[in-house]
């Protein structure tokens, strides 16, 4: 696209760095999908987009750092955000894991904050966290969200993390234990969470 610059291609989305009256800024473009019934294809790209877009703005107020969003243009299907100067927190455990135990804290803190507020991410992996430059988690890539997240929910989303966490970071188990120990400081009502984590957990093991 002119004046744009692809920097990712995945299943979902097409990323571009661009500008927007000024400023630096990405596009998260969701083209049609061939494979699809184009009705289907249609109204998932919909869907997602406006649900990412809702979700980022609703995690900003509840006080969780999210991208800006500047434009959406719901016929492309696409979201102009702020762009976020940062490393991929996933980019940088692989590259200085003596850092992961503030930044796992600092991620927990970030989650807690986010489920406190009944929202919930959908993906959550370290791939889907940026340490921006300020020093603070930025959550991107939040279209599989929801929110009046319920506990279960709630718990799915930390499971979910738990095994992203540890299939990408296998080494630094003790710094995903501090994550889940800074999280249940902040979280309310921890003990329901940990339960519902535990009852998720035994339907993988006996189904």
């Amino acid at each position: 696209m002119a004046g744009q610059t692809c920097i990712a291609k995945g299943a979902e989305a097409e990323i571009f760095v661009s500008s927007f009256l000024g400023r630096d800024s990405i596009v998260k473009i969701r083209s049609p999908k061939r494979y699809r019934a184009a009705e289907l294809d249609d109204e998932l790209r919909l869907s997602r987009t406006k649900n990412e877009a809702r979700l980022m703005k609703e995690s900003r107020k509840a006080g969780v750092r999210t991208p800006v969003v500047y434009d959406i243009d719901l016929k492309e299907c696409s979201i102009t955000m702020e762009k976020i100067n940062g490393i991929k927190v996933k980019e940088k455990l692989d590259a200085d894991p003596g850092s992961a135990g503030d930044i796992c804290r600092e991620i927990g803190r970030t989650i807690a904050n986010l489920h406190n507020s009944e929202i919930c991410h959908g993906d959550l992996t370290t791939s889907n966290m940026i340490i921006a430059d300020d020093g603070r988690i930025c959550l991107i890539d939040l279209s599989m969200g929801r929110t009046k997240a319920e506990l279960e929910d709630i718990g799915v989303d930390v499971h979910l993390l738990e095994r992203a966490f540890t299939s990408a970071h296998p080494d630094l188990t003790d710094a995903f234990s501090l994550l889940i120990e800074s999280y249940l400081s902040a979280k309310n009502d921890p003990e329901a969470v940990l339960r519902k984590i535990d009852e998720i957990k035994n339907r993988g093991r006996y189904t």
